[in-house]
């Protein structure tokens, strides 16, 4: 049931009313989300997601499945189950996203010269691993079909202005950006307004690494996933195998919660990487970790 919209909430977040003085008061001292970036490095095994992937795979030959679509459907099931991970900061208050989303960037073709478009997915806590990667198919194709999606769409508005006028225009709509008025023309596609951004670096041959938040827009989680190789996974008595394993990088604004609560759902997202057969069951039923 949808919640009643109450004085103080925007269009995509509810206003959190009953925060502890120390959550209350940082953004208020710290008011950007660029300088409250804390970097979290993480390293999955990847046998089980392998198997799984080549179970999966047996009959898919349209779309099949890969390890980004099992990455995104973690990391949505991470967020449905970890709500605090669903907040973001904008004009000093702190809110509650209305919504589980991801967004990342598909590569038209892969060549220097090769187009980009924006893809939003837009989760609902009776998603599974299965229906998400019906939501990636549908938007790869769409942004492979040529078409252009709604915010380069209109962003290239700006762009046919004068400089001078431009400026002004964009100086314009950071203002409504941070009351959370900005046309939703603009936002729609728009990455930067999703629970989590998504980059496979690993597509493209790079390692994992750290990327910035930004102070636009309302994401607070940024997730890059590096390049697959063989690493020495250890057992307690100092004896070692050597697995193919698959760093992730993940930028979070801290002022959202605590370590500990970091902490958990990390272990979370990594319970459901190595055993990715959770995420067939419903986004919202409950995980032991």
């Amino acid at each position: 049931m949808e919640k009643k919209k109450r004085f103080g909430d925007r269009k995509d977040g509810a206003l959190i009313r009953d925060l502890d003085a120390m959550h209350f008061v940082v953004p208020l001292l710290y008011p950007n989300r660029c300088d409250n970036e804390a970097y979290i490095s993480e390293r999955v095994e990847l046998t089980n997601l392998n198997a799984y992937l080549e179970r999966k795979n047996a009959g898919e030959t349209e779309f099949p499945y890969t390890m980004f679509h099992v990455i995104l459907a973690a990391l949505v099931k991470t967020l449905t189950l970890r709500p605090k991970l669903n907040r973001f900061i904008a004009n000093k208050n702190m809110y509650q996203r209305n919504e589980v989303s991801a967004s990342f960037v598909v590569k038209k073709k892969f060549s220097d010269n090769g187009g980009e478009a924006l893809a939003f997915i837009h989760a609902k806590d009776g998603d599974t691993i299965d229906t998400i990667h019906e939501s990636i198919r549908s938007q790869v194709m769409f942004c492979r079909s040529g078409k252009k999606d709604r915010s380069t769409d209109s962003m290239e508005f700006f762009t046919k202005l004068p400089r001078f006028v431009s400026k002004a225009a964009v100086h314009f709509v950071t203002f409504l950006d941070r009351h959370g008025w900005c046309p939703k023309v603009l936002i729609a596609t728009d990455p930067y307004y999703a629970s989590v951004i998504i980059s496979n670096l690993g597509s493209i041959k790079l390692k994992s690494g750290y990327h910035h938040l930004t102070n636009w827009g309302t994401c607070s989680l940024f997730c890059i996933i590096g390049e697959k190789g063989m690493n020495p996974v250890f057992s307690p008595d100092g004896t070692y195998v050597m697995r193919e394993t698959l760093d992730l990088g993940l930028t979070i604004d801290e002022r959202l919660a605590d370590g500990y609560y970091y902490s958990k759902s990390i272990r979370l997202l990594k319970k459901l990487l190595e055993n990715p057969e959770l995420l067939e069951k419903p986004m919202n039923e409950e995980v032991e970790y």
